[in-house]
């Protein structure tokens, strides 16, 4: 049977047919889409949101060691929080087969750095594959799990947005079952103390051996002779670059298990090509490899060290021009920069937030950080998931260590990122006995990667109810006495709030919650927040005078006509949150129909 998929999705049916039981993700995009198709695989695989990755690793190592098949997710810098446990499991081993799907993202679509994490596999001395398109996804998930339990080693499954995102013809099979193996207490291979570990350690080299001669021998890595003037050395999506560029006319050596290396094909094809262009993205991994093998070759000198390498990169990189395309006037391309959704909840913090002087706001990962940009310019820094309480901490006391400080900051973060590390930084505070303001914004969902459910929702990724944390009497629990939960929509509400913990000399914390607009309510949801969502605002013209006031709010659903200078809201698109109207200073905006 032959379907279409996508990458993600191709993965998610090679765990089913291969035969995992239990696979684990916090949702990153472009890697997000893997634990949602698993989950669809409700009779034969439990998939799991996890807190955080490194939470999501540890649990499938647990599933590993109880005699299953696992599999884990993340984009790229997840697995910087998932490091931890790598190092370590590439030690012990596992039990059951081991996937690790990492998605790293060249050209930074929706990430805050671009990392290669090839330097991974090679840090923590576990094998990796990269597939290039759909059908290798989805075979070389079930390779994986075969692999990891051949060499007693998790396998670093390496994908990019290309390959989880664009779509091809899968050849799908019947799921093959795979019997739990009984459990089997062994200390000296699974607790790793100092003297356990060592011995561990002896282990982890001579696997790499081992690795490295199936590398030289899997036909993963394969060579493609054509003319042997120019070769071409390249892995996962930039094979298919490569051949959408220069076609049958060059050689190619095609790398699919990356790590380790295949060093004899590497030789092999180098020393039959009068010419390398070795074409990867982000970094000079394989160019390295084949430098220190003595052979001269064309890498990042040609091509540029970040970035997509697209046909088109290529193209100009080796000749210097691009295929021709229809030229148009580039003044007369509208820019259009993201915007927070209409009737977003986080827009009445934020519009008010912006204004207030002598505060520094230290923000985090998520739709809201679209809010360091025009109209709000209320976010000063973005470092990585859960950094904006710590962070702020940090320069808070520095601030109050200054005579005469008038510095308060503030930090912001979301509901789905608090559970995610946010916690830890928000335990900081209370320790350590800082000054600062710490929003959170619960808006019962995790919204930017496409709504997936966290621990504050009260549901499971495959629909179970289940305890929903409470982020108030979490906050309580932590010894926080300044606890305020709002109405973001409600402006004198944000403000009062502000007000309230600005005025204060210890730590405080103000919640802010209401759902978020595009999320499909629970029955919890539909009783806590009845009415949300249902109104339509309208402005009236003969009232507008045209100020702006409501333009500067930033919603979409909001336009203004420079030849009559009224401001008209569209119906269609407007959710109801009165934001806009609570801003206007002559009342000329209000619910459709009063």
């Amino acid at each position: 049977m032959k379907k279409l998929m996508t990458g993600n999705e191709a993965i998610a049916r090679g765990a089913y047919e291969a035969g995992v039981r239990f696979a684990a993700a916090y949702p990153g995009t472009p890697s997000t889409e893997i634990l949602e198709n698993a989950a669809l695989y409700k009779k034969d695989i439990i998939a799991e949101w996890a807190p955080n990755e490194k939470v999501a690793l540890e649990s499938t190592i647990g599933a590993s060691l109880a005699g299953a098949r696992a599999l884990a997710a993340m984009k790229h810098v997840g697995l910087n929080v998932a490091a931890d446990p790598l190092f370590t499991v590439s030690y012990t081993g596992i039990y059951g087969g081991l996937v690790i799907v990492v998605a790293d993202e060249p050209g930074q679509h929706s990430s805050q750095n671009e990392q290669d994490n090839r330097n991974y596999a090679k840090a923590a001395k576990v094998p990796m594959l990269e597939p290039s398109d759909s059908n290798e996804a989805k075979d070389f998930t079930k390779v994986a799990l075969d692999l990891s339990e051949k060499y007693d080693v998790p396998v670093l499954l390496r994908m990019t947005t290309r390959v989880c995102h664009s779509k091809g013809i899968v050849e799908c099979q019947d799921r093959e079952e795979r019997d739990i193996i009984p459990y089997k207490k062994n200390v000296n291979k699974y607790v790793t103390v100092p003297a356990i570990a060592k011995k561990l350690r002896v282990n982890v080299e001579e696997r790499q051996k081992k690795l490295l001669d199936f590398s030289n021998t899997t036909d993963l890595n394969f060579i493609e002779w054509n003319d042997t003037k120019l070769g071409v050395i390249a892995s996962g999506m930039c094979y298919n670059y490569s051949k959408e560029v220069f076609g049958d006319k060059v050689s190619y050596l095609k790398i699919g298990f990356s790590h380790p290396l295949p060093t004899e094909k590497i030789k092999e094809f180098c020393s039959k090509v009068d010419k390398v262009y070795v074409i990867e993205e982000n970094d000079s991994y394989i160019e390295d490899q084949v430098k220190m093998l003595g052979f001269n070759c064309l890498g990042k000198d040609v091509f540029p060290p970040y970035g997509e390498m697209l046909p088109e990169i290529i193209r100009k990189s080796v000749y210097g021009k691009t295929m021709p395309t229809f030229n148009y006037d580039e003044r007369e391309v509208v820019a259009r920069p993201p915007l927070l959704c209409a009737g977003c909840p986080h827009r009445g913090l934020f519009s008010q937030l912006g204004k207030r002087k002598n505060v520094m706001v230290s923000g985090d990962i998520g739709c809201y950080t679209l809010a360091s940009s025009e109209p709000y310019n209320s976010m000063d820094t973005t470092i990585c998931m859960g950094a904006s309480i710590s962070l702020g901490h940090g320069a808070q006391k520095i601030f109050d260590s200054q005579k005469d400080n008038k510095m308060r900051v503030v930090s912001v973060l979301g509901d789905s990122t608090f559970f995610h590390t946010g916690i830890n930084s928000l335990i900081d505070v209370a320790y350590n006995k800082s000054n600062t303001i710490n929003i959170i914004l619960d808006n019962r969902i995790t919204g930017m990667t496409g709504h997936q459910e966290n621990p504050g929702s009260g549901y499971t990724l495959q629909g179970e109810k289940t305890n929903e944390l409470s982020i108030k009497t979490i906050a309580e629990a932590l010894g926080f006495k300044n606890i305020a939960v709002i109405n973001p929509n409600d402006l004198n509400a944000v403000n009062n709030a502000l007000d309230w913990a600005l005025s204060l000399d210890e730590p405080s914390v103000i919640i802010t919650r209401w759902p978020c607009a595009l999320k499909k309510f629970s029955p919890e949801d539909k009783e806590e927040f009845s009415g949300a969502y249902t109104d339509k605002y309208a402005v009236d013209h003969d009232k507008c005078i045209g100020c702006k006031s409501c333009i500067r709010t930033g919603c979409p659903a909001i336009s203004f006509n420079k030849e009559t200078k009224k401001s008209t809201i569209d119906y269609n698109t407007c959710k109801g949150c009165s934001v806009c109207s609570q801003v206007c200073p002559v009342k000329a905006i209000g619910k459709v129909g009063e």
